[in-house]
């Protein structure tokens, strides 16, 4: 690999490395997930360990964002990081609600969750956690950012990618399904998410906007059927429509600030 591949295959390494929170991922999982082979993603592995990029748990085998990631991350906090400033709203939310509340961020075609808190509620579910990847359009906080992207856009993604997404979620990312699910959202202001990732799981979720009007990042709260069906869909997506204006409103003062 030489050039723009390799820094390519080395993102999409770091990137599955991070996706795998406090547990760590595996050699085979980082090259599962980036189609490299074993030798490769371990020869990737151990360079970007050489130079603190990731770090490895000799013990388990496993692999770990490393400290000079730390580093560089505490530093463009200062420019793209506003989970401090969401911080008591997702606290909020969760009291109000007993459910899961999180805070995601777009990054390219995807949704990458920032931070989380835990509802009362002793039942919850687990599908997301911090540092968990999706593509746009499949758990809620994506399918909220994806319908508020310019129709135009949000068109084309659904026509170029919803065959890969059935192909890894299920059928209901076809065409047809998730263009209804885009003008769904659109039309009522919130996104639902009824089991699709994991059967059982619901999220509801709400689309935060940057300084420019740009959907950037997503509120959204979880847990299982039972607590979101009916009415109460549209009590929490309320709730969440309430706490996005919120924190969009923030964003921008601090902006001006």
């Amino acid at each position: 690999m030489q050039g723009t591949q390799l820094v390519t295959r080395m993102a999409a390494v770091l990137r599955r490395v991070g996706s795998g929170a406090a547990e760590g991922v595996t050699t085979a999982e980082v090259a599962a997930a980036t189609g490299l082979p074993r030798s490769t993603a371990q020869r990737v592995l151990a360079a970007l360990a050489g130079e603190g990029f990731v770090d490895r748990d000799a013990r388990r085998g496993r692999w770990f964002l490393g400290p000079e990631l730390f580093l560089l991350g505490s530093v463009a906090a200062e420019r793209y990081d506003v989970t401090s400033t969401a911080r008591d709203i997702l606290r909020s939310l969760a009291v109000r609600t007993g459910e899961s509340a999180f805070f995601s961020a777009r990054r390219g075609d995807e949704t990458v969750c920032l931070a989380g808190e835990e509802g009362s509620f002793p039942l919850r579910s687990h599908v997301l956690h911090e540092g968990i990847r999706f593509p746009l359009g499949v758990a809620s906080a994506g399918l909220a950012i994806l319908a508020y992207l310019p129709l135009e856009d949000a068109e084309g993604y659904v026509r170029s990618r919803s065959a890969e997404l059935a192909a890894a979620y299920g059928g209901q990312h076809e065409v047809t399904a998730l263009s209804r699910r885009v003008a769904a959202t659109r039309k009522r202001g919130y996104a639902v998410n009824p089991g699709l990732v994991v059967p059982g799981s619901w999220g509801v979720g709400a689309v935060v906007f940057d300084r420019a009007g740009t959907p950037a990042w997503a509120l959204s709260l979880t847990g299982v059927e039972s607590r979101f069906n009916g009415e109460r869909t549209a009590q929490l997506g309320a709730l969440l429509l309430e706490a996005a204006h919120a924190l969009t409103q923030r964003i921008v003062r601090r902006g001006r600030a």
